[in-house]
């Protein structure tokens, strides 16, 4: 039988170095991320953001807004799971410098988010 294991996203803002990422797996390994998933396909999510996020060696770094992070984050969750969502079947969440409270996005905030999305594509 094998033992249960969890795999955490632990998120925090640093005064010094502003928004962090960890991700710790069932070995107790921990690394810090620009963007990560943990679940069912996580690996597919995490090639999704590298893309995203990768950036040309001479291009200067560049952080993405919230708006385009929860964009991106749910674009990465439609594409993974080949699903077009509608506000209620979803749940956001955010936790920024300039609003470090979690705040949960209401249905026409998520809604505002999914038809933009749309529109990009």
């Amino acid at each position: 039988m094998r033992p249960l294991g969890v795999a955490m996203i632990i998120i925090g803002i640093d005064e010094e170095l502003g928004p962090q990422v960890f991700k710790c797996d069932p070995a107790g390994y921990y690394v810090g991320y620009r963007a990560c998933a943990a679940g069912s396909k996580d690996q597919e999510a995490v090639n999704i953001l590298e893309k995203k996020m990768k950036k040309p060696d001479d291009a200067p770094h560049e952080e993405l807004g919230e708006t385009d992070t929860i964009q991106l984050a749910i674009g990465t969750l439609q594409t993974v799971l080949g699903a077009e969502f509608k506000p209620g079947d979803l749940e956001v969440a955010v936790v920024s410098q300039r609003k470090p409270k979690f705040t949960v996005l209401n249905d026409d905030e998520v809604e505002s988010h999914l038809t933009a999305i749309s529109e990009k594509d």
